[in-house]
């Protein structure tokens, strides 16, 4: 945990779920760029924060928290920076109520006064929700994007300026920027281009030749990554009525193709980006009809411990820019209280990430199944 300062209060801040190996904090140089500009700590004009405020993309809750006076309406993604802001809003004594927390898959507010967008990794992302906000902008409206300057890109900028109006940045500051935008009333506002469609190769299984639902965020939203295809050539033959886990599912490919080689199987497609669960919902639904669980979450926290019995996962090891195993390790923990005696975890992930020194420690053992130069999959059994 660390303290973010301002220039009117501190605020402790944790990300979550809270792990005390994790290094990183639950801020960065972007988020208190941003937070000194509106206060006007710069030798500016301060930014009035009146009307309707929307923050976009925080990530663990540090502009939520210290902008909760101001009642804004917080939309991100992941439901781990909700939980973020949620823990974050009662460590420092103020009630949840006092901020209004969004999915992406949510209505946006009707009209928006001050628009202030935590740049996101995915170009996507920050494509359909400026598409979506852009009618409930008005010429009043303040924007203000911010991000780290590896985040922000001459297509960053773009995509402002063609959807809300006229953008410059600032000079950076600590390796960070800000991005200023002026809405223009006069643009004719277009629908987003998202979510896309398309058809899976042949050659990967039961999946083969079916069409894939990916909304924007989503990994590899325009054709299958190379990780899940090697998976998907891999993946466990077994029948009977098997309760099935896609953790980390995306949009959803890999708990796609178990469930077709196992119509008796019942799958759960779980995911922490709404985004992902959305996809993931809507491939399966038009390839195998409706006999699926989807749960945007925490891994498997809320899943009855011994009730699984095969869990499929691509772990990911990037948290926004961040490289960690944090993820991988809640996972595979997850799976193994989850699993019932005999139950099996099956993984793909790139070989230099040393997963199988993981499963080991989690499960006592584990096999590998196949690998490839730069993939593998591993297999574990919880005994």
């Amino acid at each position: 945990m660390n303290r973010l300062t301002t220039s009117e209060a501190g605020y402790e801040l944790a990300r979550f779920p809270e792990d005390p190996r994790d290094p990183f904090r639950a801020w960065d140089a972007a988020d208190e760029y941003l937070l000194r500009r509106l206060e006007g700590a710069d030798g500016t004009q301060p930014v009035g924060l009146s009307g309707t405020v929307v923050v976009v993309g925080d990530r663990w809750g540090a502009l939520g928290t210290a902008l909760a006076a101001h009642s804004p309406a917080l939309i991100t993604d992941s439901f781990l920076s909700q939980r973020a802001t949620r823990a974050n809003l009662e460590r420092n004594g103020i009630g949840a109520d006092a901020v209004r927390l969004l999915s992406t898959r949510d209505a946006p507010p009707d009209r928006v006064d001050v628009l202030l967008v935590r740049v996101p990794k995915s170009l996507a992302l920050l494509e359909d929700q400026l598409h979506r906000l852009a009618p409930a902008v008005h010429a009043g409206t303040v924007v203000i994007g911010t991000g780290m300057v590896k985040e922000i890109h001459t297509s960053t900028l773009a995509l402002f300026e063609r959807i809300i109006g006229p953008t410059r940045t600032s000079l950076a500051v600590r390796k960070a920027r800000l991005i200023f935008c002026t809405p223009d009333p006069a643009k004719v506002r277009t629908p987003s281009p998202w979510p896309l469609r398309h058809a899976l190769p042949e050659g990967i299984g039961p999946a083969s030749g079916r069409t894939v639902t990916n909304h924007a965020g989503v990994f590899c939203a325009d054709r299958l990554d190379i990780g899940t295809r090697f998976f998907l050539g891999h993946l466990p033959a077994r029948s009977g009525p098997d309760r099935v886990v896609d953790l980390g599912c995306g949009n959803g490919v890999v708990g796609l193709s178990a469930a077709l080689a196992n119509p008796e199987a019942r799958v759960t497609f779980i995911d922490e980006s709404y985004q992902a669960v959305a996809s993931a919902e809507e491939t399966f639904r038009a390839n195998a009809g409706p006999g699926a669980d989807f749960v945007v979450g925490d891994g498997l926290t809320d899943v009855p411990p011994g009730s699984v019995d095969l869990v499929l996962n691509n772990p990911p090891f990037h948290s926004h820019q961040a490289t960690t195993d944090a993820t991988a390790r809640a996972m595979f923990r997850g799976a193994h209280a989850a699993l019932r005696p005999g139950g099996e975890l099956w993984v793909v992930g790139n070989r230099h990430l040393g997963h199988h020194i993981r499963l080991r420690r989690i499960f006592g053992d584990c096999a590998t199944v196949a690998g490839n130069p730069k993939f593998v999959v591993l297999r574990a059994v919880k005994r």
